[in-house]
């Protein structure tokens, strides 16, 4: 009994020394040395649907049952992911005596037993329905049978078994309560953990170690966040020598995820008493600190944040940037302006509160900045008013000046600006004070436009962005002055439309086109009616050659330059198929999905330059055409594109998905869109306005998208991008007819009248260690090395569908955004997965043989 007692002690220690709790005194005195845990039967059904027990294919040791993502282990486990069945079994020692309640939460159907009685039954393809036992009455230190069934069908795959003990939360049940099921022998890893570093992978043994051989890592296999892990070298952990510290060559993103590992028994990996370890099949945690960052992100400071001027399109000579650090402070609701007090925290604006550039790194509702400024003694000269702009705050904002407030605002994309002349006092200090609240997605709080932004982000959904996250800056303007330039051309008229926005009408207007420095055209006219310059012979704007015009316009004492595009985009029939028409000409729109996210900056991009890149990477890659998705860029993101040469399709941000928006949150959404497009009406680039995507927030989809083209004649409307998907309704209107297809593409039925375009398809997934985020979701994992033949694979279908009277499609994705890792470049932008001239020649060839008399060639 001496023996068994010092054994019980050694195991009590050990569990203490890793965050556990020791066996029972009673269990412990009479069962031999076991980690905690549960054994892991891993089978491949009988047929897709059987949801059975068919084929018994591995057999390992899991710590818990806690599993955000199911995938990798059971393509590790059974060569597949889909159509597989587990069978956990061991036993449950509860901490506390008393009524306990279980719940399990999955995608797809589980089971659970306490005690040999069926506790909850939930074997149904469906997911994410948690279910609720009935109180169980359970004695602390008393082991219990335990066993969980499950089974996965298609799709994403989870599980999380929690319990309720007495006076306690729902919470996981954590691995120091489970215990291996009797005759199941293992000397394996008991736990383990990616360590803060993110460059070292630490396993936890019961018994001490012997130093392992060099070899050993080449027969020990990790998958971290679902990617296979290139290791370095073992060794044992000085400071406990039953721990075993690997090196990992790439390091690993800290956002979650588990680790899986896998050792075949043949590493010579033994312990200290010279008995060898058998295979072993264990898991662990991610606790990881390190993060992705960009190239440019590790450029920033306060002296160069964003320093561009921010309205290439209605430029001025005179301005003043100011962004850089600000003091921040959160906010409570009916909290008064803070007016003449330093605030506790220092942030970089325009960076979102969330993001890491921020320096804050947290989700605020509510937010005060603060800073002071200074005005420049000749800009009341000639009794120039001081304007403050900013190009967007999401989502509600009010903004003081000296103790006065000088606007409000609501909407997270759009800019705004107030008139602070009045509010400036005698000296060289102003101060400037915004408050901000932004609700994102809150149950029972406003509705706003908002895209992938959540504040519980996974899967598909990201990261909100909250605050000002774009740039602040100061100009002195004429009394009477233009706050926007709608600049429509006319190909077929030789000339270009110029519209004055936010300025009395009456006022003398003076409009100069030139090409390089020669004059091409000049009107004249007055505010309140449109100004038609001549362009005689325009040189037309395409990606191919994307010309742009010089303006120079000067309303009254206003003098403005500004740019332009002339090109003409239509839908029209052709050959009895209706066609997108560039120029008067057939145009395949091939694109990708360009969701606009960053790892350091979210929803700002970290530079100029970072902004500029992504579009860059498009053309490299033989892109025409990009669909930004759900989220409105600033400003230079249009300029960009409009030198560059690249076919927009701006999304409309979507209302939270599945919540059925009432009066205020239409009202609202109808407002930020209309400011949208007369944001960007004049960017020649932007071919397409898309008003709905997938059903997320719809409503009276004919009438909005009747609205959008209302309020923009000359450009496409897209009523619904997916109108096959996610209880979607076509409004049945518009120009384009838009379905969705993962990873294959697909086009909707033909009805006739609109261009059928396939406006998201592929999603290929490729984690690449060192530069994701542990997976969340992908719609299709494919190898490294295959990466570029699955993506030409799927594009031979596009083409196909070019035969059959399709006039665009939009890859999923560019880039890896957080844990969605289909991007064609890694979230950190380091690493292109694809071969791009292979990539590039299919493209090209694909738009020229579509734009070319009779379409694309077709067998």
């Amino acid at each position: 009994m001496r023996v068994r007692r010092r054994l019980a002690l050694l195991l009590a220690a050990l569990l203490g020394l890793a965050g556990l709790t020791a066996l029972p005194a009673a269990q412990a005195a009479e069962d031999p040395v076991k980690p905690p845990g549960l054994k892991g039967e891993y089978y491949t059904q009988s047929a897709p649907g059987a949801f059975d027990f068919a084929e018994l294919k591995t057999t390992g040791f899991d710590p818990n049952l806690d599993f955000d993502n199911l995938e990798s282990r059971l393509a590790a486990a059974t060569g597949r992911s889909d159509d597989a069945s587990v069978r956990w079994t061991g036993k449950l020692v509860p901490e506390r005596t008393g009524a306990h309640t279980f719940t399990m939460i999955g995608d797809n159907g589980f089971r659970l037993w306490i005690d040999g009685k069926l506790a909850i039954d939930h074997w149904v393809d469906d997911w994410d329905k948690e279910q609720t036992s009935q109180a169980v009455e359970l004695t602390a230190g008393t082991a219990y049978d335990f066993k969980v069934e499950y089974f996965e069908h298609y799709g994403g795959s989870n599980l999380h078994v929690n319990w309720i003990q007495p006076g306690q939360a729902k919470q996981p049940i954590p691995q120091s309560a489970f215990r291996l099921p009797d005759g199941f022998d293992y000397d394996g890893a008991y736990g383990g953990s990616v360590l803060a570093s993110g460059r070292t992978l630490r396993l936890d043994f019961i018994q001490e170690l012997a130093a392992p051989p060099a070899e050993f890592t080449d027969h020990l296999d990790a998958v971290i966040g679902g990617a296979q892990w290139p290791l370095g070298t073992a060794t044992v952990d000085p400071a406990d020598p039953r721990k075993l510290l690997i090196a990992l060559d790439e390091p690993v993103v800290g956002q979650g995820g588990q680790v899986d590992v896998r050792y075949d028994g043949e590493g010579g990996l033994s312990a200290k008493d010279g008995k060898a370890v058998g295979a072993f099949w264990s898991g662990g945690t991610n606790d990881s600190e390190y993060q992705l960052t960009t190239q440019w992100g590790e450029d920033v400071r306060p002296s160069n944040a964003w320093r561009e001027y921010p309205r290439p399109q209605l430029k001025r000579a005179n301005w003043q940037n100011l962004n850089g650090t600000w003091e921040f402070a959160g906010a409570s609701a009916g909290e008064q302006p803070p007016f003449g007090k330093r605030l506790g925290e220092r942030i970089l604006v325009p960076y979102p509160v969330e993001s890491k550039l921020s320096g804050i790194e947290r989700h605020e509702d509510r937010m005060w900045y603060r800073r002071t400024f200074s005005v420049p003694s000749n800009w009341s000269d000639k009794g120039q008013r001081i304007k403050l702009n900013f190009d967007a705050v999401d989502w509600q904002s009010v903004v003081y000046v000296n103790g006065k407030k000088v606007t409000e605002h609501k909407g997270g994309y759009d800019r705004f600006s107030a008139d602070i002349t009045d509010a400036l006092k005698p000296g060289s200090s102003q101060e400037l004070i915004v408050g901000v609240y932004d609700p994102t997605d809150a149950t029972g709080a406003e509705n706003p436009p908002l895209g992938k932004q959540r504040l519980d982000p996974s899967g598909i959904w990201y990261t909100s962005s909250s605050g000002i996250w774009q740039t602040v800056w100061l100009e002195p303007v004429a009394a009477d002055h233009a706050q926007g330039l709608k600049l429509i051309p006319d190909v077929a008229g030789e000339r270009l439309a110029v519209d004055i926005q936010g300025v009395r009408e009456g006022v003398p207007v003076t409009a100069v086109a030139y090409d390089g420095k020669r004059e091409v055209g000049r009107a004249r006219g007055a505010s309140g009616s449109t100004v038609h310059v001549p362009v005689p012979d325009p040189h037309l704007w395409s990606p191919d050659d994307p010309h742009l015009y010089d303006l120079k316009v000067t309303v009254g004492g206003d003098r403005v330059t500004s740019y332009f595009g002339m090109r003409s985009i239509e839908v029209k029939s052709v050959d009895g198929t209706p066609r997108m028409l560039l120029n008067g000409k057939p145009v395949f729109s091939m694109a990708t999905l360009d969701q606009g996210f960053w790892p350091d900056g979210l929803h700002t991009a970290p530079s100029d330059e970072a902004l500029a890149y992504d579009l860059k990477k498009h053309k490299d890659l033989g892109f025409n055409s990009v669909r930004k998705h759900i989220k409105v860029e600033p400003d230079r993101w249009f300029h960009h594109a409009d030198k560059m040469g690249l076919l927009v399709w701006q999304d409309m941000p979507s209302m939270t998905a599945g919540r059925t928006p009432d009066a205020a949150s239409r009202a609202q959404y109808e407002h930020e869109m209309k400011k949208m497009i007369d944001q960007h009406v004049s960017s020649p680039s932007v071919i397409m306005w898309v008003t709905f995507n997938e059903g997320w927030g719809q409503y009276d989809q004919a009438r909005i998208a009747d609205q959008a083209k209302s309020w923009d004649p000359s450009r496409l409307v897209n009523n619904m991008s997916g109108l096959n998907c996610c209880g979607a309704v076509d409004g049945g209107n518009g120009d384009i007819a838009d379905a969705h297809g993962y990873p294959s593409p697909l086009l909707p039925a033909p009805d006739g009248k609109r261009a059928l375009v396939s406006g998201e398809y592929g999603g290929l997934g490729l984690a690449v260690p060192g530069h994701a985020w542990p997976v969340r979701h992908t719609y299709v994992g494919v190898d490294r090395a295959k990466y570029t033949d699955e993506y030409l694979g799927l594009f031979d279908k596009v083409r196909t569908l070019a035969c059959q009277g399709g006039n665009g499609a939009v890859y999923t994705q560019i880039t890896d955004v957080e844990g969605e890792l289909n991007g064609l470049l890694t979230y950190d932008r380091r690493v292109m997965k694809a071969d791009e001239q292979r990539i590039k020649a299919a493209h090209e060839a694909l738009i020229r043989d579509a734009s070319a008399p009779g379409g694309a060639q077709c067998a």
